[in-house]
């Protein structure tokens, strides 16, 4: 007999093959597969809006299975970079033994002399505008400091994302964060795992317009791959824009492309050369 999800198979079938489906389906099923179109329509519906004046969609827009729930903000909160603050209740730093906290952190020699009682703040974004613990995150390689900045940038990136929510209003505040990302990629001389997932993903949304120099200086920073693993990701989408953009636009690209394949060599030059030393 008939069961409720091969119904709802078929009622897809019907959809998009109307002419190979000559069964009565009911009315009225229950949901078993979202619409896939959904995330291009309201993207869709934002171009128009935003080239036309209409009222704003309150309909949040994400590349992916499943759409994310935005952030709830109130109406006078903006999209900062928090402040670094140590992890801990100590304050003072007098013995060896003990933390140095991280709002006591001021000159290099300062990092030198305190490099074994450094703890990361509680919040590990505010790592991204002191360049003394960028030193220190390079200095010390360990995984679990990564993984908390991956899941932080993350889910900001995410949840902000000027092109992929259509009602953001916060598209300058977005602009300070990616330079902000951009600019401690340049310090540490690597990309970050968060930032290109989100390339990735999103890419295919972009306009080619929004924050466009923002998000061309993060692409040359994608970590080195194989062509064939990042063609589809961020190549495919690019080339749709270059082949209708502007010529400013195809210059920006061919030199983002320039700039990422001398990341890639530098990156390759180091690690040879660290090799070769070891």
């Amino acid at each position: 007999g008939m069961q409720s999800h091969l119904q709802a198979l078929l009622s897809l079938y019907k959809l998009f093959c109307p002419e190979q489906v000559t069964i009565t389906l009911p009315g009225k099923m229950k949901t078993y597969f979202k619409n896939s179109e959904g995330p291009w329509k309201a993207a869709i519906s934002a171009v128009r809006q935003r080239n036309q004046g209409t009222s704003p969609l309150s309909q949040a827009v994400f590349l992916g299975t499943s759409q994310p729930q935005s952030r709830k903000r109130k109406w006078n909160a903006q999209l900062v970079i928090p402040a670094s603050r140590t992890s801990t209740n100590n304050l003072e730093g007098d013995s060896a033994n003990e933390s140095f906290p991280v709002e006591q952190l001021r000159t290099f020699p300062q990092l030198l002399q305190n490099i074994h009682r450094i703890e990361f703040p509680s919040q590990m974004g505010s790592v991204l505008t002191n360049p003394l613990l960028l030193h220190y995150m390079n200095c010390v390689k360990d995984e679990s400091i990564y993984l908390r900045l991956y899941y932080w940038m993350g889910q900001m990136l995410q949840e902000e994302c000027a092109w992929c929510v259509v009602d953001n209003p916060c598209e300058e505040e977005f602009k300070k964060l990616l330079t902000t990302i951009y600019k401690a990629e340049c310090f540490l001389q690597e990309g970050f795992s968060a930032c290109e997932e989100f390339l990735y993903k999103t890419l295919p949304l972009w306009d080619g317009f929004c924050c466009q120099s923002e998000v061309l200086r993060l692409v040359s920073w994608i970590p080195f791959s194989s062509f064939s693993d990042i063609k589809p990701y961020l190549y495919d989408p690019l080339a749709q824009l270059f082949f209708t953009s502007s010529i400013y636009f195809k210059c920006s690209v061919l030199e983002t492309m320039k700039e990422l394949l001398q990341n890639w060599l530098n990156c390759n030059v180091i690690q040879a050369e660290s090799e070769f030393s070891s």
